[in-house]
């Protein structure tokens, strides 16, 4: 695959282009010292800096400069109120990239940063990130899963803004000593939580033109979560169809995670809110009638009476690993699976939808109601009210059940992973 863009003739879009022209899957890996130092940092305490490039298991290996991976549980927290929130746990890492290469790992205490109020992610968006999760399983070791999925889609991201694309391995190990160095605040196993990874990747270099930085920071900050709903998995919400706003535009920036797509979305999803709707369905902005996402979310439809699995497929919709993965265990039991165009009527032929995600895994939709011009949602009588329901709409339906069960299973060892999803940390 090769990328056809047209460059300015300068030095800082010939330096932007030599991490941008080369193959995702081959980009050249960063060079960065074989040495092991030792960095001061943040509050006097010292804390490892590791190569980039070198491979989790020759860290794993490395018995004599290694302490043992500790036990995870043993912050003094209470695991059973954790809510999905910032909490300071011991360390975040950080990585800069800087004269073409990425530097050293660096683990550090303090939670703030110093920026450049020049810097390309503040005046032009330049930032994009990631959410995966760590789970413990019933032997006491600590699983990430589906990693490898966001080191590509956050390269994807990083090429669409033109940015330096992390190898897939640095990704890898930064995820492994993150989370081996923060192992007391991954929640215990039974508690239903996880640790939660945030990686985020911005332009910290100053440029007042508009032209891709000359430096990069990459932070993995991490911290313990519980269910996004208590209990696990909740009653059904009522969706709202957003047509006064659109998420993304045609050949945008929709099917990247960056920050811009977020900040885009929360005057609408404030809306939707105060009209008593905890969340907003997209259609596509070009004709307005075909189903693209939830404001955070992946859309997926079940037809029960023909087997299907139904959920949207776009250049404008972001792919969700959550999805990807729900459709494999759709498929493996035996559903028909359909990634299309999902048009607007076709939302009465659901009985099921759900909205899929890193920090729910699913959310059951129960109804999705279109207000047209009308502002009060109670306003039934109104002729531009239009309401999609779907099944019983008060109860859990029994395929939404069953995936997210599965999922969850998965993440927390109880059932084989057959399809490899799961990382150990070591």
């Amino acid at each position: 695959m090769r990328l056809n863009i047209a460059l300015l003739l300068t030095s800082n879009v010939v330096l932007a282009t030599s991490f941008i022209i080369n193959p995702l899957g081959t980009t050249i890996a960063p060079k960065t010292s074989q040495s092991r130092g030792i960095l001061a940092a943040p509050f006097s305490t010292h804390l490892s800096v590791l190569t980039s490039d070198t491979s989790t298991q020759e860290v794993a290996s490395s018995s004599s400069t290694r302490s043992p991976l500790g036990i995870p549980g043993t912050a003094d927290l209470n695991w059973e109120s954790l809510g999905f929130e910032f909490r300071p746990t011991k360390s975040n890492l950080r990585i800069t990239y800087k004269d073409g290469e990425w530097g050293e790992f660096e683990l550090c205490e303090d939670p703030t940063i110093n920026i450049h109020m020049g810097a390309t992610a503040l005046h032009y968006g330049q930032a994009c990130f990631e959410g995966l999760k760590a789970f413990t399983h019933p032997d006491g070791t600590v699983h990430v899963f589906r990693p490898k999925e966001n080191a590509y889609r956050l390269s994807t991201s990083c090429t669409r803004v033109v940015m330096p694309v992390l190898p897939e391995e640095t990704f890898l190990h930064a995820v492994n000593e993150v989370v081996r160095d923060n192992i007391e605040y991954v929640p215990p196993y039974g508690s239903g939580g996880a640790l939660y990874l945030r990686p985020l990747l911005f332009g910290s270099g100053p440029r007042i033109g508009l032209q891709p930085a000359d430096e990069y920071t990459f932070i993995l900050m991490v911290m313990p979560v519980g269910d996004y709903y208590k209990g696990g998995l909740a009653s059904p919400v009522d969706g709202l169809l957003i047509t006064d706003f659109d998420r993304a535009a045609p050949r945008g920036v929709g099917n990247v995670k960056v920050a811009g797509n977020y900040a885009a979305d929360m005057l609408p999803n404030m809306v939707s809110k105060s009209k008593g709707f905890p969340i907003g369905l997209y259609l596509d902005a070009k004709t307005q009638s075909m189903v693209e996402e939830f404001s955070t979310s992946n859309f997926v439809g079940i037809d029960s009476k023909n087997n299907k699995y139904v959920t949207p497929k776009s250049p404008s919709v972001l792919p969700s690993i959550t999805n990807k993965s729900l459709m494999t265990i759709a498929s493996d039991e035996g559903m028909v699976v359909e990634e299309r165009e999902v048009q607007l009527d076709e939302l009465e032929s659901f009985d099921e939808v759900l909205a899929c995600g890193t920090a729910v895994v699913v959310t059951p939709v129960g109804s999705i109601t279109l207000l047209g011009d009308v502002e009060d949602p109670d306003d039934v009588e109104a002729s531009d009210v239009k309401k999609f329901v779907f099944g019983d709409s008060s109860e859990i339906g029994p395929v939404t059940r069953n995936l997210y069960d599965r999922v969850r299973a998965i993440q927390y060892g109880e059932e084989e992973d057959r399809y490899g999803w799961n990382m150990k940390i070591e």
